[in-house]
């Protein structure tokens, strides 16, 4: 992406010459009763006798005059920019907001600098384990640069579409969907690193066309229609799975503490064989999913 930036003209806004508005339209007003005063005087004239073609020439200028005026004049909202541009040569841009004049033969571009929400289509991309997943981001992105929004790309709004959708591909396919034992960086699991680091990658992407993203997260996750049963019975046996470890090592590390604390205390000698049976006991007793029932033994381990 920066190979790409560098190799084009960067466009740079730059603050452009500013005129009143208030001020060209009473001047435009002054001139319009001016010309009347022409259309008068060349009427008075003529019916004088004398020549009224100074007085037609006078008002006919300052009707053009006036004209000119009022075709320059064009009005900007709070958060809105104008692009001013002079045969083609950028000029300058314009965020002074309210009623503003420029020569009617200058070009005026008007941008929006608010905040524009959007939130992308649901698109498939294939995890870094290459399943399937679907995934949409909703994104809060504005123009910071009206030059580059402008002069550097054809069509800034489809720009940030197309680059936003790129983004979200890029990072569904950095990260695997989802990790079970929680030792890796997941897009299910790390919601704030996975923005963040999806908020970084829109905004390099952007940055050609002067848009900064404020905000943005993932709004949609999940497998594709077709994998998504058997990543459910996957995900369901995985997490079997992981319960039956943690209860054998809890399990393991009771019947340890038992043993030796019965060997501490000299409760009970216990040789080899019987020291296997209580361990067998002790393991069916924790890691049984019914409840045990107790068997007394009235004679020995060996009758």
């Amino acid at each position: 992406m920066s190979d790409v930036t560098h190799a084009m003209t960067v466009s740079r806004e730059r603050a452009a010459v500013n005129f009143s508005g208030y001020v060209a339209l009473l001047a435009a007003l002054v001139l319009l009763v001016l010309a009347g005063a022409g259309v008068l005087g060349a009427i008075g004239a003529a019916e004088g006798g004398r020549m009224p073609l100074p007085w037609i020439a006078a008002a006919v200028l300052l009707l053009l005059a006036s004209l000119v005026m009022l075709g320059g004049l064009f009005n900007l909202q709070p958060n809105q920019g104008a692009a001013i541009t002079l045969f083609g040569a950028y000029r300058g841009t314009d965020r002074s907001t309210g009623l503003r004049w420029i020569w009617p033969w200058m070009g005026r571009t008007k941008i929006s600098l608010r905040a524009n929400n959007l939130i992308s289509e649901r698109i498939k991309v294939n995890d870094l384990r290459g399943n399937p997943i679907e995934m949409a981001a909703q994104v809060v992105w504005r123009v910071v640069d009206t030059a580059q929004a402008v002069f550097d790309v054809d069509d800034y709004k489809a720009f940030v579409n197309v680059q936003i959708e790129a983004a979200v591909r890029a990072i569904g396919s950095r990260y695997p969907y989802d990790d079970i034992e929680h030792q890796e960086t997941t897009l299910r699991g790390s919601h704030d690193e996975v923005n963040a680091e999806l908020r970084t990658e829109i905004n390099q992407r952007l940055a050609v066309a002067g848009i900064t993203v404020d905000e943005c997260g993932i709004t949609h996750l999940a497998y594709a229609p077709e994998i998504a049963g058997a990543m459910l019975r996957r995900q369901q046996a995985e997490a079997v799975i992981a319960a039956r470890k943690k209860l054998v090592e809890g399990a393991v590390t009771m019947v340890e503490m038992a043993l030796n604390q019965l060997s501490e205390k000299n409760v009970v000698e216990l040789d080899d064989e019987r020291r296997a049976a209580m361990v067998s006991n002790l393991m069916v007793v924790l890691c049984g999913e019914r409840d045990t029932q107790p068997v007394v033994n009235t004679g020995t381990l060996y009758q």
